[in-house]
């Protein structure tokens, strides 16, 4: 079963939220809603990028890394793979 690593912004350049999941859309969905206090505190509900892996371990490494990264590092990330920081919850695959 696929793990997703994930960012949400608030908007371009505004705050982050990065998780990791094994349902991504239904994680999303979830902050939307309101059951995440950090995302429903900063209006953080924009998908702007994510990942797949195979794997437990590999994704909970990335995780880990990623929350540990400078915020530029964060946003350049996010540019290369979505540089008008798009909502991407229609590309999650099926």
């Amino acid at each position: 079963m696929p793990h997703f690593v994930y960012i949400l912004a608030s908007r371009p350049d505004g705050a982050l939220y990065t998780g990791r999941t094994q349902d991504l859309r239904n994680r999303i969905e979830a902050h939307r809603a309101g059951l995440s206090q950090h995302t429903a505190k900063y209006n953080i509900r924009t998908l702007v990028w994510f990942e797949e892996h195979e794997d437990f371990e590999p994704s909970l490494r990335r995780e880990r890394t990623i929350k540990r990264w400078r915020r530029d590092w964060k946003n350049a990330l996010i540019t290369e793979a979505n540089p008008s920081w798009q909502d991407l919850t229609s590309q999650i695959p099926s």
